[in-house]
């Protein structure tokens, strides 16, 4: 079974940086995809950026330019670097994937696309 294991988070002061890992283990797949979300106090869980094995990717408008997804094969690692952080960033941030028997169409970017949940990792950010 798949597991997923995040790191990072932490508080930091707006304008500032962090990143968040995401340690993967259990594919059994060659095609899969591993997503970040967050989720805010009193906000539904959204999408922030996501990667599938064919390098696709995606980002949500609100930190374009700021986050970058990556993958790290060797050490079987999700990376999330976020930058110029804002007070709205401030979420319970997860890591999630999904994998697959055929390759994957694009990259999912629906939470209810993916099957297997991290227990997140709290980013606080500070005005």
């Amino acid at each position: 079974e798949v597991q997923l294991v995040e790191s990072g988070g932490g508080l930091v002061q707006a304008g500032g940086s962090l990143r968040l890992s995401c340690k993967t283990s259990g594919f059994t797949h060659i095609a899969y995809a591993i997503g970040w979300f967050r989720q805010a106090p009193g906000k539904e869980r959204e999408g922030v950026s996501c990667i599938s094995s064919d390098g696709s990717t995606y980002s949500a408008d609100s930190v374009k330019g700021r986050f970058t997804i990556s993958i790290d094969n060797a050490k079987n690692t999700v990376y999330l670097q976020m930058n110029s952080l804002k007070p709205e960033d401030t979420a319970v941030y997860y890591c999630a994937a999904v994998e697959n028997a055929v390759p994957i169409a694009g990259v999912p970017t629906n939470q209810y696309e993916y099957d297997y949940w991290g227990q997140g990792t709290q980013v606080t950010v500070s005005s």
